[in-house]
């Protein structure tokens, strides 16, 4: 693996570019779907929760490319892009009144206790899975310059032609020398969902993100993601401890190997003792050494956006030029703090995060 190298601040207008799709998520809280009567409604997405994250924790300039539907819900979303301080480039569909296209929703309580949370989807008819390579004008997005370009696995399940989009944005950032990183999130069901009845899904899945994390320099994923999502043998290790780095270190060569172009592979690790308490850490794979954050205890008010969480603090230090150490604490620390928070996106200052981060802890502050 070669040397992660940041574009400097002042060549570029913008520090982060995303490109997925920009979700309603309906939350009942405690309460089955059954017996809910009132549901909290956030707007999320993959994709654009790292772009929010990095806006309002980590003061970066950010950016979202998108799909938009002109009726009340892409309303709500674009209202909420904008107060998260979020640029947005969108390629607008019109409703039709009936049918769509739509905004997808994702059904997700949080569970309590032994219960655990339960999530599923409405995606049909979405406007995302509608994009392709001739939705964005990337010269004009680009024009100025980007830092760091996103994408993720869910968006690239979404439909057969958003793949070669995503490839199409990475060849663009690149070229320009922004950073790229790439959110695996293996999803089967997505898979399943738009693989053809002849194909094998698990096989469309690894062909389709193999071909996209060939651009890549980041990659955030653990090892299961890495078997399942682009079919790369592990160490056949039973894990007692699911804190333990070794098989994911185990697997870097392997990744290395393959992908040639990924300078670095991150992922969280958590140990569910319940839905309201994690043994929580996070490991980094960077320029051929291994970094694991601290371990602590989490009292979980909702795990949504925990992951991505960890993802935008760890970007936000390699911008910023943290040392690998560094970087890892601040993703560790800003996920951790983002179970505490309803809805997916954060509500932490960057004084909170880099005061976890340095070893701080939940005493009152007065």
């Amino acid at each position: 693996m070669s040397n992660l190298s940041v574009m400097n601040k002042a060549d570029a207008k913008l520090d982060f570019l995303s490109l997925g799709a920009l979700v309603v998520r309906l939350d009942p809280g405690i309460i089955p779907f059954e017996y809910a009567h009132s549901l909290d409604l956030h707007v999320s997405g993959g994709e654009f929760n790292v772009s929010a994250n990095l806006s309002r924790a980590f003061g970066q300039r950010t950016a979202v490319a998108s799909a938009m539907v002109d009726y009340p819900i892409g309303a709500k979303i674009e209202s909420e892009v904008r107060r998260m301080g979020v640029e947005a480039f969108y390629k607008r569909f019109a409703h039709d009144g009936v049918r769509g296209p739509n905004m997808a929703h994702v059904y997700s309580d949080r569970g309590q206790g032994l219960r655990a949370p339960v999530v599923f989807y409405n995606r049909s008819n979405e406007a995302a899975a509608l994009l392709d390579e001739a939705s964005f004008d990337w010269d004009a997005i680009f024009d100025g310059g980007v830092r760091w370009f996103h994408s993720g696995g869910i968006f690239s399940a979404l439909s057969p032609s958003i793949p070669s989009l995503i490839i199409k944005a990475m060849k663009k950032a690149k070229s320009q020398g922004a950073v790229i990183s790439f959110d695996l999130n293996y999803r089967e069901k997505l898979w399943k969902s738009i693989a053809a009845s002849s194909t094998n899904p698990q096989e469309e899945a690894q062909r389709v993100l193999s071909s996209i994390v060939e651009h890549v320099d980041v990659l955030i994923g653990n090892e299961e993601d890495l078997q399942m999502g682009l079919g790369l043998k592990g160490p056949e290790v039973h894990k007692a401890d699911k804190l333990d780095p070794s098989s994911f270190y185990a697997m870097m060569e392997t990744v290395s190997k393959r992908f040639p172009s990924i300078k670095a592979v991150a992922t969280t690790m958590r140990e569910v003792k319940s839905t309201n308490r994690h043994r929580w850490s996070a490991v980094l794979y960077l320029n051929g050494k291994g970094y694991q954050a601290p371990t602590c205890d989490l009292d979980i008010y909702d795990r949504v956006g925990g992951g991505v969480g960890f993802a935008s603090g760890l970007i936000y230090g390699l911008l910023d030029g943290r040392s690998p150490e560094e970087a890892l604490r601040l993703g560790w620390a800003h996920g951790a703090l983002l179970t505490s928070y309803p809805g997916d996106t954060t509500m932490a200052t960057l004084a909170q995060v880099e005061a976890l981060a340095q070893g701080g802890s939940a005493r009152i502050q007065r």
